[in-house]
């Protein structure tokens, strides 16, 4: 039986891994990190999403992110902007991704799974080094090597943007579903999102295109 663990957070990227690890692998689960985020409720839009769709859904508490980096999604005295000057985007968090996938290896292996899907993209994704597919692929070694295990860190939406992202969604028959219950609005607010934050600007850019593209013509995207 082929089992897989998404590290899930119940937003657009990850929800898509979920309905793709559904139809890769025999058996799903999902990790969710409680690491003081400033968006807190995507906490529970994960686990309402588990739930309705049937996928245990674990929640780790990381919350020593927030006590040892300052960034605008564990900081609601830090403002939420693009990077300037070839800097990062406030919203970087330091080691995320890195201690994120370590920690769902070591849940993985204790429950006998080798395969982990995670999210991150290379195409759209704002600068952060910690999605590149370099750093996933050394991390993969990392991992193996540290606890001489197989595992293998699968990136279904490295190579794709936003647009193609829903168009995968499409493809896996769950587009409604994560267009209206999936939560990526750094302000907390569920579909299409406030509009304003970097991440719905995002999602909405992405959205827009695939529907126009879908329709011939031109879509219009209600925030």
């Amino acid at each position: 039986m082929k089992k897989a663990l998404v590290v899930f957070s119940g937003g657009q990227d990850s929800t898509t891994c979920l309905f793709w690890a559904l139809k890769n692998f025999d058996e799903v689960e999902t990790v969710t990190f409680d690491y003081n985020q400033r968006h807190k409720q995507e906490i529970e839009v994960a686990k309402a999403i588990c739930a309705e769709v049937g996928v245990k859904n674990t929640v780790i508490d990381m919350s020593l992110l927030n006590q040892l980096t300052s960034n605008a999604l564990t900081r609601d005295d830090i403002e939420i902007k693009d990077g300037e000057n070839g800097s990062l985007p406030t919203t970087f968090v330091d080691g995320r991704n890195h201690l994120f996938l370590s920690f769902a290896a070591i849940m993985a292996k204790s429950k006998g799974i080798k395969n982990i899907i995670t999210g991150v993209c290379e195409t759209d994704f704002s600068g952060y080094p910690d999605c590149r597919d370099m750093f996933v692929k050394s991390l993969n070694v990392t991992l193996n090597l540290a606890m001489d295990y197989p595992f293998v860190l699968h990136t279904p939406l490295m190579w794709i943007d936003k647009k193609e992202t829903w168009a995968l969604a499409a493809e896996l028959g769950a587009f409604d579903y994560i267009r209206e219950k999936t939560l990526t609005c750094y302000n907390g607010i569920i579909g299409d999102g406030c509009g304003e934050c970097p991440a719905c600007k995002l999602r909405s850019e992405g959205l827009h295109q695939f529907l126009t593209e879908k329709e011939g013509g031109k879509a219009d995207v209600q925030q």
